[in-house]
């Protein structure tokens, strides 16, 4: 009788570290900045498409270093100075690993310069096409981002006004009526 041979092969997840830059409007609304992915496949996509600005880290990587330079290369320029609040790591549906920062400060989006990346476009062409890596980037409020951002990252925002709350003790909706939403 022939042996079979089983080989298993472990890979470990991906992981990934961002930054998630915050402010707080004169009316009391808090806003995050959000980018959206270029390239074609996301051409047509808003809702649920857009992410916190990250990148993937290997395991001798610092994840704080590789959301600032994430930071840096998705949007052209570094991050505000100021306290990293750490907002944990989430396990994504895929398995990918995120682990994100915030940090409060402003960014003027019109500055947005990303880097970008080679694919085959279109599809069995053999055509290479360069694309940014981000195609814009975005203020919005918090009850916007929650449809606006890639659902395995909402927790962040939750994770993000919940601490704020207990650290400044801030009301986030003032002037806007958080129970539906509205802006």
């Amino acid at each position: 009788m022939a042996k079979l041979k089983v080989s298993y092969c472990w890979q470990m997840a991906k992981r990934s570290a961002g930054l998630l830059l915050y402010r707080k409007e004169p009316s009391g609304l808090l806003e995050v900045l959000l980018v959206h992915p270029g390239g074609p496949f996301w051409m047509k996509r808003d809702d649920q498409a857009w992410s916190i600005p990250k990148g993937e880290y290997e395991g001798g990587d610092e994840p704080i270093e590789t959301a600032e330079r994430e930071f840096a290369e998705e949007l052209g320029h570094k991050a505000p100075e100021g306290d990293r609040l750490d907002l944990g790591e989430l396990k994504q549906t895929s398995g990918k690993r995120i682990r994100v920062w915030a940090v409060a400060g402003d960014f003027d989006v019109t500055r947005t310069k990303s880097n970008s990346f080679e694919m085959q476009w279109p599809p069995g062409s053999g055509m290479m096409q360069s694309f940014p890596e981000i195609d814009r980037a975005a203020w919005f409020p918090v009850m916007t981002a929650r449809n606006k951002l890639s659902i395995g990252q909402v927790p962040f925002l939750d994770r993000l006004t919940e601490l704020l709350r207990h650290v400044d003790n801030l009301d986030f909706f003032e002037g806007n009526d958080s129970s539906t939403g509205a802006e």
